[in-house]
């Protein structure tokens, strides 16, 4: 499951959104990670333009932006406003994991790009876009080209849980869920999540 599908995600019993995700384990390799955070540290936009992952033209006089978050053409201010949107998505994310380096990636990008890019929309410059192209470029590689293995999707209104297997979340409806499957995989990661988390009325099994 790439982060950037949480974005849309909504529990399927009662249609609340957003969900907290709580991450196991990535199928990213560390050195990917390593890999976005020096391309976002050098801030060589020309290097990073030649991805063509955030592409920019412009129509009648006015900018349009789009990337592998916001898909489609949209003008500047709009996409910015989506962008941030995006971002306030990972108040909802809990990296559990033990990698230094995926927990660094989402770090950077609540405390330098989050406040950076609500910088850029109070004064929108389309001239000054390049001020802000490495932030935009490291937040589309964390969303949407690293991969969630293993975790766990929590609707906080009616306290189900629904577990992500080998990149793919089950949010099957309670009668087809395996009981016995899922209270193991509760179980092989119960250091992973605290105790309060478990004193809840998980539904729609707990251990």
């Amino acid at each position: 499951m790439k982060p950037w599908l949480f974005d849309i995600l909504a529990c399927p019993i009662d249609k609340h959104f957003p969900l907290k995700l709580y991450i196991f384990s990535f199928e990213t390799k560390t050195n990917d990670f390593n890999n976005f955070i020096e391309v976002f540290d050098k801030r060589n936009i020309d290097f990073i333009k030649q991805e063509d992952l955030i592409e920019v033209s412009e129509e009648n006089g006015n900018l349009l932006i789009k990337d592998n978050i916001i898909i489609e053409r949209t003008n500047l201010k709009n996409y910015i406003t989506l962008i941030l949107s995006s971002i306030n998505e990972l108040d909802n994310v809990s990296d559990r994991t033990n990698n230094k380096l995926s927990k660094k990636c989402f770090k950077t990008i609540q405390s330098l790009i989050k406040p950076k890019i609500q910088e850029f929309l109070k004064n929108i410059n389309p001239s000054q876009l390049n001020e802000i192209i490495p932030e935009l470029y490291f937040l589309n590689k964390i969303k949407t080209e690293t991969e969630i293995e293993s975790g766990l999707l929590f609707c906080q209104k009616c306290n189900r849980w629904y577990p992500i297997l080998e990149t793919i979340p089950q949010m099957l409806p309670d009668e087809f869920r395996n009981e016995e499957k899922e209270i193991e995989f509760l179980q092989n990661n119960r250091n992973l999540l605290n105790e309060e988390f478990f004193n809840q009325d998980l539904k729609p099994f707990n251990i």
